[in-house]
């Protein structure tokens, strides 16, 4: 009985930096250096990359259930969390959350002091402009999809140490998803988020029109920003059909919603969404493997 306690308090500290969520960042800005690197040469650059992005992500995801420990008790799909649930406690939770952030920006900055930078605008953008927004406006989505975008721009600059158009074409891609994806999430759990004081899209449309609207307009950019890497050179003529099909599914999806807003189609549009992207990411990496 006497390891159970710290195998319980060390499952709760992971739960805190919500690994399932996160694996996707990390896996984003995996793909996104693996596109970047100019030679194999490069490649050590990646594991502190990776180490340094998923310490980071875990901070800031660790910030976000201290600051909304209230809320999380008030939903039904967080309530269970360590914090509301009382198994953590503010002070070590928030200790934990900046200690976490601190080592990762540190190993970031020692791979790359542009990334390092990149990664600060996401732990500050998530956790101090996007947390607080969620209660006061509807526009809170798109405003944290800027620091959700930025691990794609992240893994590019730790290869390259830059910038380029490459790098804006893959956050582009990130933000634009999206939306489609956090607003089928919340039609989902409307009722939840309500409970919790969050004005989100669904939240403060009932009748779901102006939310399907907002599906279909960022669709509509993410299908141009998703064949933009064959037009910047980072991909040829298969990846361009392969993401027009994607795209024409996801499209399938989104249209599904926007004539039935259901539970069923809600769903499906998240479910698709969670499937595009790393199809998406899967097509310009084995561009990549083909042209090496």
């Amino acid at each position: 009985m006497a390891l159970a306690v710290p195998r319980s308090r060390v499952s709760d500290f992971i739960a805190l930096t919500k690994p399932r969520l996160n694996l996707l960042v990390v896996v984003t800005t995996a793909v996104c250096f693996y596109l970047a690197a100019p030679a194999a040469a490069d490649l050590w650059l990646l594991a502190p990359t990776l180490v340094g992005t998923a310490l980071v992500a875990g901070g800031a995801a660790a910030l976000n259930q201290v600051y909304e420990k209230e809320a999380d008790g008030l939903m039904q799909r967080t309530r269970l969390r360590p914090m509301p649930d009382g198994r953590l406690q503010v002070p070590e939770a928030h200790r934990f959350g900046v200690a976490l952030s601190l080592v990762g920006l540190a190993t970031l900055a020692y791979a790359r002091p542009l990334a390092a930078g990149l990664a600060l605008a996401t732990l500050v953008g998530y956790t101090l402009i996007y947390t607080p927004l969620k209660r006061r406006t509807s526009l809170a989505m798109v405003v944290g999809a800027v620091p959700g975008a930025l691990p794609a721009a992240l893994g590019w600059a730790a290869a390259r140490g830059a910038l380029t158009i490459e790098a804006w074409v893959l956050f582009g891609i990130v933000f634009f998803w999206q939306i489609p994806h956090f607003l089928a999430i919340a039609w989902m759990y409307r009722e939840d988020f309500e409970r919790a004081g969050f004005r989100f899209l669904p939240v403060v449309d009932p009748t779901g029109r102006r939310t399907a609207r907002q599906v279909m307009l960022y669709l509509a950019a993410l299908l141009p920003m998703s064949v933009a890497p064959a037009w910047v050179g980072m991909a040829g003529t298969p990846y361009l059909v392969g993401a027009a099909l994607l795209g024409l599914g996801f499209t399938v999806l989104a249209v599904g919603f926007a004539l039935d807003r259901s539970m069923r189609h809600a769903r499906w549009l998240f479910a698709g969404s969670i499937i595009y992207l790393p199809l998406l990411w899967g097509l310009l990496v084995a561009t990549r493997l083909l042209d090496a």
